[in-house]
């Protein structure tokens, strides 16, 4: 792995009562989060290919974490999720390299098909800041019920040459759903959309 990783950190959240009611099965989000050396803190660098082949080594580890977090198998996957905070010696770009150019085709192996593109966001931050992942159906973009999100924070990432990279994946949608849309039983993510 071309990755310099200094830690890695894996999380489950369930929720199990929701206004009172059961949830039943408990919904589930698990997230994987890495933290690395920037190659590029502190320095322009016109050519971030090295960012991209980091994403998609990171594509791959962090969905398969999550997906054995829960305990799943990938097709048992509902929604993912990616995000990246960069530290102050970094850049935006650094974290889109990381992102958008390579890491989806590796998640998507790991969730099993994955039609729909994976919501993404990135900051700057420092240490201790929170990172929000969004969190969309994996296969079929309006399947409101999953549009959803976590948050991810960890007490010394990411430090000024480091970049916080975090994927998320969910093995249900919110809990008591119901503003409409295409169900996810409904979904056929051939299109990506529907």
């Amino acid at each position: 792995m071309s990755a310099r990783i200094r830690k890695i950190a894996v999380s489950i959240e369930e929720t199990h009562r929701e206004m009172g009611r059961e949830i039943a099965p408990p919904t589930r989000k698990a997230v994987a989060v890495a933290v690395i050396e920037n190659p590029f803190a502190g320095v322009y660098q016109e050519d971030l290919s090295e960012l991209m082949e980091i994403g998609a080594e990171l594509g791959a580890l962090l969905g398969r974490r999550c997906v054995e977090a829960l305990g799943i198998t990938p097709a048992e996957a509902e929604s993912y999720g990616k995000s990246a905070m960069v530290g102050e010696n970094g850049e935006l770009e650094h974290a889109a390299a990381i992102l958008h150019p390579k890491l989806g085709a590796p998640l998507r192996k790991e969730v099993e098909k994955g039609a729909a593109l994976v919501p993404s966001s990135k900051k700057m931050g420092g240490p201790g800041q929170v990172l929000d992942v969004p969190l969309g159906h994996k296969d079929a973009a309006y399947v409101r019920s999953h549009f959803d999100g976590m948050e991810v924070q960890m007490s010394d990432a990411p430090r000024a040459n480091e970049i916080l990279v975090a994927v998320a994946v969910t093995d249900s949608g919110r809990p008591l759903p119901r503003v409409g849309g295409l169900k996810a039983e409904e979904a056929e993510g051939k299109d990506g959309l529907r």
